[in-house]
């Protein structure tokens, strides 16, 4: 259903070229408001509530654990993987692909990045009971993500009631970033340790929706490492 306003190339290369690339160069970190509109940014918020409200949404899992310590205590979120194919996800693929597009336009001006391949999209879900995600780096052993993009969807949201505040500590600086999860708004950061940052505890129904964007020559290192890992492993445990 034709639901989303026009977006044309023009203004998808000027934001990126005038907006996204000087400032991700500059700061580590950028975000632009009022990305879809209100008709388009409602229907992916429509799609995302659905899927809540049928179950949809699973606790987050963490990369490792640690004895003692409850993951709702390191995240509170609850997500599912989609692509944008399935049923009932089209806003969110109309909205991944404007994603894609800014990012195809930003990508060989990114210094030496190749940046060719993208993540699913992780839709999550803070459900208001003072849920939030501890400090952390998105990638912080070289996997390949490059840049984290999250898209918000929360509309009247005040963070000094709500919290749900995402703060970024950058590397080296004597700030921090708060970034309010605003509707419509769309921030992008790098993903490695330049960018620590935190989701501080939400008080009500927090929505985004995030990908990541891989360097293809560390994401190839990255599968290579694993591969060799999984091999010795396999060969260890045949010899044992």
């Amino acid at each position: 259903m034709p639901f989303i306003e026009h977006v044309s190339d023009s203004d998808v290369e000027r934001l990126a070229l005038e907006r996204l690339v000087p400032t991700l160069l500059a700061h580590g970190f950028c975000y632009v408001d009022g990305l879809l509109g209100e008709l388009a940014g409602d229907a992916v918020l429509d799609q995302v509530k659905e899927m809540h409200r049928s179950g949809a949404l699973q606790d987050g899992r963490l990369a490792g654990s640690v004895p003692g310590i409850r993951r709702r205590s390191i995240r509170g979120d609850k997500i599912a993987w989609v692509s944008g194919s399935e049923r009932g996800c089209e806003a969110i693929s109309f909205l991944l692909n404007l994603i894609d597009k800014l990012i195809s336009v930003c990508a060989s001006r990114l210094g030496n990045k190749m940046i060719r391949e993208r993540s699913k999209a992780m839709v999550a879900c803070y459900p208001g009971n003072g849920a939030g995600y501890v400090k952390h780096v998105d990638n912080p052993n070289s996997d390949g993500r490059c840049i984290t993009c999250i898209y918000y969807l929360n509309k009247n949201w005040n963070a000094k009631e709500h919290g749900g505040v995402l703060r970024i500590f950058p590397e080296g600086k004597s700030y921090v970033a708060d970034i309010k999860p605003l509707f419509d708004r769309l921030l992008f950061f790098w993903s490695d340790r330049r960018n620590p940052h935190e989701v501080q505890p939400s008080y009500s129904t927090r929505y985004a929706i995030t990908v990541w964007y891989f360097d293809a020559e560390e994401r190839a290192e990255a599968k290579r490492r694993f591969k060799d890992l999984t091999a010795s492993s396999r060969q260890g445990s045949s010899t044992s």
